[in-house]
């Protein structure tokens, strides 16, 4: 069982966030499996109605995590990409390499999170705001180097982002290494947009 985190009074916001960073360390201790909302309460030191009151139920603090872990990705892309505006090969290669590393940085979460969602109402709707937003930034970011139209590029993309989460499952099962899916998803990303 994870160690029990301070409970004393917080904040709503304070709170949610707990239960979060505890719903991680539990999946990434002991799997999604073993992540309940009883079980959360118990780790994070609260009663059972304070995890159902924040997430109502298991689909509801999974799909909080989602959104959660996705979230820290986005944001780590968004401030590696500040220091390379304006250098294609540089920010082809910060977009393949933070794509990646945030993956490994997440232990795989992530996918444990998606995998532990597979079917429960209200993922796909989720899972599409998700995909849309990271096609929106990727797109954003690769414009200024190719000379493609916009829904050609946004089309391009979409599968550039499933190759990348292609590439990352295979990294975090230990089929490949980081440097290597790294190197890969760069590739795919020049010639994606015609960049080689």
């Amino acid at each position: 069982m994870p160690p029990k985190v301070r409970s004393g009074r917080l904040s709503k916001a304070e709170r949610r966030a707990q239960l979060l960073e505890v719903a991680c360390d539990i999946i990434r201790k002991e799997g999604t499996d073993r992540l309940t909302l009883a079980y959360l309460a118990t780790c994070a030191g609260v009663t059972k109605p304070i995890s159902y009151e924040h997430f109502g139920s298991r689909t509801g603090l999974l799909l909080a995590l989602y959104k959660m872990l996705d979230d820290i990705q986005t944001e780590g892309l968004r401030k590696a990409l500040v220091d390379v505006q304006g250098n294609m090969t540089e920010t082809i290669n910060v977009l393949a390499r933070t794509y990646i590393q945030c993956e490994a940085d997440t232990s795989g979460e992530w996918h444990l999170v998606a995998a532990a969602l597979a079917g429960s109402e209200g993922v796909g709707a989720a899972h599409q705001e998700l995909l849309d937003n990271h096609v929106q930034l990727v797109t954003a970011t690769l414009a200024p180097f190719c000379e493609l139209d916009e829904a050609e590029l946004k089309r391009r993309c979409i599968g550039l982002i499933g190759a990348g989460e292609a590439l990352s499952i295979q990294m975090v099962k230990g089929l490949c290494r980081e440097d290597e899916a790294c190197e890969t998803f760069a590739a795919l990303i020049r010639g994606g947009i015609g960049a080689n």
